[in-house]
């Protein structure tokens, strides 16, 4: 009689315990962390963004990194070949370096580079003779590249047709042929302002100047006014009176007023005493 209550209690604490066991599993489980869910459309399209955000700007970074590299390169010095095969040599090679072209004084012929940009070294020949005329347009000439032309005091004629490096302290430079510079084309130089214009009164013998689609000029037409008075023996071409000025004859342009006075003003002082030169 004694076994079955003793069995029964068994039973019940045994499945007491079950019951017990049961219950903890099931409050365990339940306190788990639910699975996480997949990322929404947003997430992954900012995410993709981003990381391509990254991609695009070190890229970019590079890409000027490199842009600045080459035109140091481009226009280093020529210093060890002047020194070796002197100025007019170290010059020719400069240009043509550069893919431009070049004639020498007395020569009909001009030295340039082929479609594969190579050239004939022929113009080592004419180690002693001057070079009269320089074609650089399109090339990335810039202020310091134009040291290797310094040399050339006999230079008659320059062309920086389209040249996107060529800026206000290039022109500020181009004094060192006041006295040899005849003929000049700016034409297509995005960078050129008014203020490097200015400083082109220095060029005593320039006969023929070229400004056609100078898109930093607000008023071409005044800006070529002012030239003409400071160059008086020179003819300015690509240029109208007329643009910069609307059906009245009034300036549209924001910064005429300006434009004018500093011309005026740097032609002024170079009258003086002490002349006045275009710093950056």
């Amino acid at each position: 009689m004694s076994f079955f209550p003793a069995s029964g209690l068994y039973l019940m604490k045994s499945r007491g315990c079950v019951r017990s066991c049961v219950t903890i599993t099931s409050r365990n489980l339940s306190s788990a962390p639910a699975p996480l869910a997949p990322p929404k459309l947003n997430s992954k399209l900012a995410l993709f963004l981003y990381q391509r955000f990254h991609d695009v700007e070190q890229m970019v970074s590079w890409s000027s990194w490199l842009k600045r590299w080459t035109l140091r390169r481009k226009n280093v010095y020529y210093g060890y070949t002047q020194m070796h095969y002197g100025d007019n040599v170290a010059a020719a090679y400069y240009i043509l370096c550069m893919k431009g072209r070049f004639r020498f004084a007395g020569q009909s012929d001009w030295f340039q580079t082929n479609y594969r940009g190579k050239f004939s070294w022929d113009f080592m020949n004419f180690r002693d003779v001057p070079i009269e005329e320089v074609d650089m347009s399109g090339t990335l000439i810039n202020y310091s590249g134009l040291d290797n032309l310094e040399s050339q005091q006999g230079l008659r004629s320059l062309s920086l047709r389209g040249c996107p490096e060529v800026d206000d302290w290039f022109l500020s430079h181009l004094h060192i042929f006041q006295d040899s510079l005849e003929e000049l084309d700016l034409s297509h130089c995005s960078q050129i302002t008014v203020g490097g214009l200015a400083s082109l009164h220095r060029l005593r013998k320039l006969r023929r100047l070229g400004l056609s689609s100078l898109p930093r000029l607000q008023s071409p037409g005044l800006v070529r006014i002012l030239l003409e008075e400071v160059l008086p023996h020179c003819h300015i071409s690509g240029v109208e009176y007329s643009q910069g000025l609307d059906e009245t004859g009034t300036d549209t342009g924001l910064q005429t007023e300006t434009e004018i006075n500093q011309l005026t003003e740097d032609h002024t002082y170079t009258q003086g005493p002490h002349r006045q030169t275009l710093t950056r």
